[in-house]
C-alpha cells in the first residue's frame, strides 16, 4: 500500500516521510514491505491508512487545481472521517497523524482487554439483522452483546461484539437468511460500548490539537449530518469509536444536498461499492492505489 503513489508523487513521499518522524518508525517501508501481522494491528494500520489518503488527496490537488471548486461536502468511513477533516483543512497533517496514532492505540488497548470482533453480514435488511443481534445477545453469557455496527448499504451491514455473541449472530444470520456473515480482519469489538476505554485517551489526544472551521461541511459517522464547526467535530471524533457508523444516512445527506459526483480517494472501493446499492446511477470516481 502506498508505493504506486509514492513512485509517482513526490509529495507523497514527503508526506510519509514527515509521518515516519512523528511516528518513530518508516511508515512507507511498512505499508510497501510489511510484516503483514505488524500492519494489521489497529495501531499501525490506522496512521497507515490516513497517510495514503491524504497523500493522495494531495496529489489529486496537484493535478486537478481546481478540484476543490466542485466539492461541497466530504465524509469518511470510521478513520476515513480523520483523513475528510484534515483534507478540509480542520487540522493539520502532522495533528492528524498524532491523532490516528493515538487512536490506533487506543482501539488496539481497548481490543486487547476483551476478546471481541466484527463480521459483515450480506443480504439481510437492517430489521431482521437488528433482531439476530437480540437474539445473539440473549443466547450469550450475561454481560456479552453483538450489536449493529457499520450501517453500510442495503444488504451489506456489520456487527461487532463479544466473540461468542457475534460467533452466535454470524450462524443465526445465515439461518435467518444472509447470504454469508464474514469476519472481519480488525482487532476488535468497534463502534460499540468495548471501545469505551478508548475515548477518554481519543478526547485527550484531541484537546491538544488545534482545529479550523472546515472549508466544506464533512459529514459526520455519528449522526450523518454535514459539520464545518470545530465545536461540533472534536466532540462527535471520541463518540465515533462507541457509536455505530451511518454510512448509508451519510451518503443519502450529501444525494439530498445535491451532489451527484463522488471522487473515492486513497485505498480500497468500499464508496464505490456502498453506492451502488444506495444510487447507482451516481457516478463514482476512484483515485489512489490498493
Amino acid at each position: 500500500m502506498g508505493a504506486t503513489l509514492v513512485a509517482r508523487s513526490s509529495e507523497a513521499r514527503r508526506l510519509f516521510e514527515t509521518a515516519s518522524e512523528i511516528l518513530g518508525y518508516d511508515l512507507l517501508k511498512l505499508c510497501s514491505d510489511g510484516p503483514l501481522e505488524q500492519l494489521s494491528r489497529t495501531e499501525f494500520g490506522q496512521p497507515a491508512l490516513f497517510v495514503h489518503s491524504y497523500a493522495a488527496m494531495r496529489q489529486l490537488e496537484i493535478e486537478q487545481p481546481t478540484v476543490w471548486e466542485s466539492v461541497s461536502s466530504v465524509a469518511g468511513l470510521s478513520l476515513g472521517e480523520y483523513t475528510a477533516v484534515a483534507v478540509a483543512g480542520g487540522f493539520s497533517f502532522e495533528s492528524g497523524v498524532r491523532l490516528v496514532h493515538a487512536r490506533g492505540q487506543a482501539m488496539q488497548e481497548a481490543s486487547d482487554l476483551i476478546p471481541s470482533g466484527m463480521s459483515s453480514v450480506i443480504g439481510l435488511e437492517l430489521e431482521q439483522l437488528e433482531e439476530v443481534c437480540r437474539a445473539a445477545t440473549s443466547e450469550s453469557a450475561t454481560g456479552e452483546f453483538v450489536q449493529v455496527a457499520n450501517l453500510l448499504c442495503p444488504g451489506n451491514t456489520a456487527i461487532s461484539g463479544h466473540l461468542a455473541a457475534l460467533e452466535i449472530a454470524e450462524r443465526l444470520s445465515v439461518e435467518a437468511g444472509a447470504m454469508k456473515a464474514i469476519r472481519l480482519q480488525v482487532a476488535g469489538a468497534f463502534h460499540t460500548a468495548i471501545m469505551q476505554p478508548a475515548v477518554a485517551k481519543l478526547k485527550a489526544a484531541l484537546a491538544e490539537v488545534e482545529f479550523s472551521p472546515t472549508r466544506v461541511p464533512v459529514v459526520s459517522n455519528v449522526d450523518a449530518a454535514p459539520h464545518t464547526d470545530p465545536d461540533q467535530i472534536r466532540p462527535l471524533l471520541p463518540q465515533q469509536v462507541i457509536e455505530p457508523v451511518r454510512w448509508e444516512q451519510s451518503l443519502r445527506t450529501m444525494i439530498d444536498s445535491g451532489v451527484d459526483r463522488f471522487i473515492e480517494v486513497g485505498t480500497g472501493r468500499v464508496l464505490a461499492g456502498t453506492l451502488k446499492r444506495i444510487q447507482r446511477k451516481l457516478p463514482c470516481e476512484n483515485y489512489g492505489d490498493s
